[in-house]
């Protein structure tokens, strides 16, 4: 499982930091992968208005937010947590936000559905200074539709008010006990999930495949990963127009190595797709290999045939 933190105070220790630190803390504590983003401190350029995300489904500004991207749609969670700047978010938070629109056009305009979009929750955490009853409707109703764009349900939030001075959420008598009692809610479902590792030669198709229907059909119940012996650079842009046909998005994918995939742990099963016996170098580890007929150079209706056939074995795997 992988807990994605976006933390948007300019203050990078200060008490929206803490929070989040806690969450996360916990999430690994339990055995997610968490990774903490000072977003606050990204060259994040706000949004131009340009219509490009429309048109094309991508934002065509080269900053910091085309690493984000990548990790949003791989998250399982994603934590957001902000101090209230005059009832809304950070500037800083805000225009990671606004920047989101490419996923949701992805989602709305170009009708293709992220993988992982039925399974991931996202989880808003909050403080202000004052005591006001409105202090959190606004940054919880732009939490609610930044939530939907990236693809994740919105679990609500944890909101503490009268939070001004350095330290102030340690001397707070539940919010560090709140929040790692919500880490283990969010996180404890997701965390004992069985985990599947694909692999095949480049991690440029099959592998990329099989785990996206995986995710797709059993998300809730199986955490897929794939990987690739020699990973190459980019995946295969055949093999994401054959999966947009299906209406699944893979554009943000990137090929990893084996040993990034294991990093925090072993599957419980690895499946070799199409690169044969040698791709098996797990031992200890349960183990199949499926043969699939090799697509590189071919057409895109030999992707299809493929795409089809890796679809037809993940419907009919017992897992």
């Amino acid at each position: 499982m992988f807990v994605l933190g976006l933390q948007g105070s300019p203050r990078s220790k200060g008490n929206t930091g803490i929070l989040l630190s806690a969450f996360l803390n916990a999430a690994a504590g339990m055995g997610a992968q968490t990774r903490y983003l000072d977003v606050a401190h990204m060259a994040i350029s706000p949004c131009t208005e340009c219509g490009i995300c429309e048109k094309q489904g991508f934002c065509p500004i080269d900053d910091d937010m085309q690493q984000i991207y990548p990790l949003l749609r791989r998250a399982d969670l994603i934590v957001m947590a902000t101090p209230i700047f005059f009832y809304g978010t950070t500037a800083q938070i805000k225009a990671l936000i606004d920047r989101s629109q490419a996923l949701w056009a992805r989602k709305y305009i170009h009708k293709l559905n992220d993988p992982l979009g039925n399974w991931r929750n996202g989880l808003l955490l909050s403080l202000g200074a004052t005591k006001g009853k409105d202090l959190f409707e606004g940054v919880s109703l732009t939490a609610k539709y930044f939530f939907d764009a990236v693809g994740a349900h919105f679990k609500g939030g944890l909101t503490y008010r009268q939070i001004e001075e350095p330290g102030d959420i340690r001397k707070h008598t539940t919010a560090l006990a709140d929040t790692i009692e919500k880490a283990k809610a969010l996180v404890t479902p997701s965390v004992n999930r069985k985990k599947i590792l694909f692999i095949c030669t480049d991690n440029t198709c099959f592998s990329q495949m099989a785990s996206a229907f995986t995710q797709c059909c059993f998300g809730d119940r199986i955490e897929a990963e794939s990987a690739g012996i020699q990973p190459a650079r980019e995946i295969n842009a055949l093999m994401i127009e054959a999966m947009e046909e299906k209406g699944i998005d893979l554009a943000f994918r990137r090929p990893k190595s084996i040993e990034q995939a294991i990093l925090h742990g072993n599957p419980d099963f690895v499946i070799s797709v199409g690169c044969g016996e040698t791709c098996s170098i797990l031992p200890g580890i349960p183990y199949q290999y499926w043969p699939v007929a090799d697509t590189a150079g071919k057409s895109l209706e030999t992707m299809r045939r493929t795409r089809d056939e890796i679809e037809e074995r993940i419907k009919r795997f017992n897992f």
